[in-house]
């Protein structure tokens, strides 16, 4: 079984059970349907970065209080904010099948989530190797949502980036983003190199979660 189907399986919820033959088929078809339709974008800017104390920080003119975020970039004197989206062509997907067969929409919305970590990662290797010729290493990656750090700061992130310009990424009066199948984060950049994860459930507290990834491999 490839790593992307087992991260769809992950979001599905099946924890450690095993799938059944006919979810891995809608799986696999999932996924075809998907490399076809999305559009995957990306935009990000890198700003200067300052620790005000263990719960407060300043990115460029952004002052954000988030204890577990000041934790996360401590040591760093810069951080990349991100914005990343499939596109609106893989809602239209989404909802067209919401109608006409649901079992394959919930599917779709696992198969998505699971691309579109798969779209970040390979792009945060990229920019590791380029960051690294400069000397420069990337802290894990920290969306707003993750621990003590505010879904608020979506609206801030966004402006920051021109994220609606230039990829169409905006956000509902709810904060949340919209297409559904996006993200934004901050990833710090350090001088010091440390052991560090790149998924977010290395970060998360929440143990007993259903969708948690086996953090054990």
């Amino acid at each position: 079984m490839e790593d992307r189907e087992e991260e769809a399986i992950r979001y599905l919820g099946y924890g450690t059970h095993a799938v059944d033959d006919q979810t891995l088929a809608l799986i696999r078809d999932a996924y075809k349907e998907l490399d076809e339709a999305v559009r995957p974008r990306i935009v990000y800017r890198i700003f200067d970065l300052r620790l005000l104390g263990d719960n407060c920080i300043m990115i460029a003119d952004l002052e954000v209080k988030s204890r577990d975020l000041a934790r996360n970039l401590k040591g760093c004197s810069e951080t990349i904010l991100l914005g990343a989206t499939l596109g609106i062509e893989t809602d239209l997907l989404m909802e067209r099948y919401s109608v006409t067969d649901m079992a394959r929409a919930v599917v779709l919305q696992a198969c998505a989530s699971a691309l579109l970590e798969e779209y970040i990662d390979h792009w945060q290797e990229e920019m590791s190797k380029e960051m690294g010729e400069k000397g420069l290493y990337l802290r894990p990656r920290f969306s707003p949502g993750y621990g003590d750090f505010s879904i608020r700061y979506q609206k801030d992130i966004l402006g920051m980036l021109d994220a609606a310009k230039k990829i169409g990424l905006t956000m509902t009066e709810g904060s949340m983003l919209t297409p559904t199948k996006s993200v934004t984060a901050a990833i710090g950049l350090s001088t010091e190199q440390i052991g560090c994860h790149r998924k977010g459930c290395e970060m998360c507290a929440k143990t007993d979660c259903a969708y948690r990834r086996d953090t054990a491999k």
